[in-house]
Formats: structure tokens, C-alpha cells, sequence
């Protein structure tokens, strides 16, 4: 009964491990993609104030 119980803990263990790797894929996935959203936001952001002329982010610059 023993070697069956280490197999059955073995295969959590391997099933856990597999589950904490494709976290760590996702968060870096995740983290990837925010870099991407503030960047394109950042462009955004500069476009709508030199065309509009006003400091939308209040950092007293307008488009840049």
C-alpha cells in the first residue's frame, strides 16, 4: 500500500508543480501585456493633449 500512497503523492506533487508554473507563464504574460496597455496609453494620452493643447495628466507639460 506504501509505494501506491508515494505514487499518488508524486503525482500531486507533479500535477502542483505543472499548476504553479502556468501561473508564473500568466503573470508574466500578464506583466507583458500591462507594459503594452501603459505604453499605448502614455502614446494616447500625449496625442489627445497635443491636439488638445491642455495638460490632461496634470504633470504641467502639454504632449510631451
Amino acid at each position: 500500500m506504501g509505494i501506491f500512497w508515494d505514487l499518488m503523492q508524486q503525482d500531486e506533487l507533479d500535477a502542483q508543480k505543472q499548476k504553479a508554473e502556468s501561473i508564473e507563464d500568466r503573470v508574466t504574460n500578464l506583466e507583458l501585456e500591462l507594459e503594452k496597455t501603459r505604453t499605448i496609453l502614455k502614446k494616447t494620452l500625449q496625442a489627445l493633449e497635443s491636439h488638445l493643447q491642455k495638460d490632461i495628466d496634470g504633470d504641467g507639460k502639454t504632449g510631451v
